[in-house]
C-alpha cells in the first residue's frame, strides 16, 4: 500500500455521519488478500425488489470483475443482491485465473446469501497482474453474512481503500409529495484517476423505489458532470465501476422526479471532489472552468488538456501563476481556439484578455491566490457558448513516492 502516513491536507475533518438506508446492510472482514492488521473485503447485502444501475470504465485493459459487472447490470429480478469488493489485489490482467476467482466469488456469496448468481456483484481493487488469492475471500464470506447490518456504511467505505488517506461518504435527502427519499454512497480513489465512464469504486444506495431504465439514465447523464469530469493524473483504471442501488424500501416512486434526480447527482459531485481532493500526494484542489469554446465538447477537451498538464500541475504545487502554460495546453488541446481571443483568470485576478496580457494585471494578487488551497482557474475561449467544469489537484514530490513504493 506505500509508506502513506498523513491524511490529505485537503480532507473533510471528519466523515459524514451517513443516514441508514432501508433495505440495504454491510459487513467488513479482513482477509489478508494484501494488506496486513486492516479490513480488505467489504459486502452489502440488498433486500428483495433492489433495482441496480452501473456504469464502467471503457479501458481495453478492463478487469474480470468490471466484464461481469456490465454483463449482469441491465437485467431486472425481483430477487435481492449483493456487492462484493476487496481491495489490494484488482484482479486486473490475470486472465483465466481472474475469470475463475469472478465465479468461485459470485458463486459463493450467490450459495451462502441465498442469492441467484446473477444478482451478485464484485469488484478488486489494488495492484495489477496478480493471481487474487480468491481463496481468501471465500473463507470470510459466511462470517460476513451473519455480521450485515445497516449501521455499518463508513466501516464500508474504510474496507474498500487502496491509497486513499481518508474514507469517502456523501448522502442527500429529498421530499417526494410529503415523504422522504434518502440517498447514500461511498466512494474510493486516489491515484490512477481520469475517467472515461465513471471512476474508481463508487457505491451509492437509495430507499426510493424507481424502474432499472430511469436509474440507469440518471446514473450515465449525471456521471459525465461528475466522475467524467475529474482528474488526478490522466491515467484511467482498468477496475473503474459505479453501482447504485434503489432498494425501494420507502416506497416513494422516484421515476422521473427530477428533485431525486439532482439529489443523486449532488451525492455523485460530492464523492467526486472528495476523490480529487485525496489525489496522491495533493496540497490544491483545482476547479478549472471553460466558456466561450465553439461546443461543450470542445470546452471540456480544453479543461482536461489544462488539467491534466504536468507543467500546469507542478507550477499549482508551486504556488506560481504560470499561465502561459495555460495558453500552451489550450493550444495543444485540439480543440478549436483563436489565440487572440483568448482570455484568462487565476481566481477573480485577470491575467489575460483577447490574446494579450490584462493592462491591469498584478502577479502579486495571481500569486497570492495560488497560495490557497483552493485554485479556480478560468479561461474563455472566444469563438462560441459551449462550457464546461472539471475539477484536478496539484502534482507534488508525494505522489511520486507514493507510486514509486506502491507495491512493496
Amino acid at each position: 500500500m506505500g509508506k502513506i502516513t498523513k491524511v490529505s491536507p485537503l480532507a473533510p475533518a471528519s466523515f459524514p455521519e451517513l443516514p441508514v438506508i432501508d433495505g440495504v446492510r454491510f459487513a467488513t472482514a479482513a482477509a489478508g488478500v494484501k494488506y496486513q492488521g486492516r479490513t480488505d473485503v467489504m459486502l452489502a447485502l440488498l433486500d428483495p425488489g433492489t433495482t441496480m444501475a452501473g456504469v464502467f470504465t471503457r479501458s481495453k485493459t478492463r478487469s474480470a470483475p468490471v466484464l461481469d459487472c456490465q454483463e449482469k447490470i441491465g437485467g431486472t429480478s425481483d430477487a435481492g443482491a449483493a456487492i462484493l469488493v476487496n481491495s489490494g489485489n484488482s484482479n486486473a490482467f490475470t486472465g483465466r485465473n481472474g475469470v475463475a476467482s469472478v465465479a468461485a466469488i459470485t458463486s459463493a456469496v450467490a450459495d451462502i446469501c441465498g442469492l441467484p448468481k446473477e444478482r451478485v456483484f464484485t469488484s478488486s481493487t489494488g495492484v495489477i497482474g496478480e493471481p487474487l488469492p480468491h481463496e481468501r475471500i471465500v473463507a470470510v464470506i459466511a462470517d460476513l453474512h451473519a455480521r450485515v447490518d445497516a449501521g455499518r456504511i463508513e466501516e464500508a467505505a474504510r474496507a474498500i481503500m487502496t491509497t486513499d488517506t481518508f474514507p469517502k461518504g456523501a448522502s442527500a435527502t429529498v421530499d417526494i409529495d410529503g415523504r422522504t427519499v434518502t440517498i447514500a454512497g461511498i466512494a474510493k480513489g486516489s491515484g490512477m484517476i481520469a475517467p472515461d465512464m465513471a471512476t474508481m469504486l463508487v457505491y451509492i444506495f437509495t430507499d426510493a423505489r424507481i424502474v432499472q431504465p430511469a436509474l440507469q439514465e440518471m446514473v450515465s447523464t449525471h456521471c459525465d458532470r461528475s466522475f467524467n469530469c475529474i482528474t488526478v493524473d490522466s491515467d484511467t483504471s482498468t477496475s473503474d465501476t459505479l453501482l447504485v442501488a434503489a432498494t425501494g424500501a420507502s416506497g416513494v416512486d422516484a421515476t422521473g422526479n427530477d428533485a431525486f434526480s439532482n439529489a443523486l447527482k449532488d451525492v455523485m459531485l460530492d464523492l467526486a471532489h472528495q476523490v480529487v481532493r485525496d489525489g496522491e500526494g495533493a496540497s490544491k484542489f483545482v476547479e478549472i472552468t471553460v466558456t466561450g469554446a465553439e461546443t461543450d465538447a470542445d470546452a471540456k477537451t480544453h479543461a482536461m488538456a489544462i488539467a491534466n498538464s504536468p507543467l500546469i500541475k507542478t507550477a499549482i504545487a508551486g504556488e506560481d501563476p504560470n499561465w502561459g502554460r495555460i495558453v500552451m495546453a489550450v493550444g495543444k488541446s485540439g480543440a478549436a481556439a483563436d489565440r487572440d481571443r483568448l482570455s484568462i483568470r487565476f481566481g477573480d485576478v485577470e491575467v489575460a484578455k483577447d490574446g494579450w496580457r490584462h493592462p491591469d494585471y498584478s502577479e502579486e494578487a495571481a500569486a497570492a491566490h495560488m497560495k490557497g488551497e483552493n485554485i479556480r482557474i478560468g479561461v474563455d475561449i472566444g469563438l462560441g457558448q459551449g462550457t464546461a467544469t472539471v475539477w484536478t489537484c496539484d502534482l507534488t514530490h508525494g505522489y511520486i513516492e507514493i507510486n514509486a513504493d506502491y507495491r512493496s
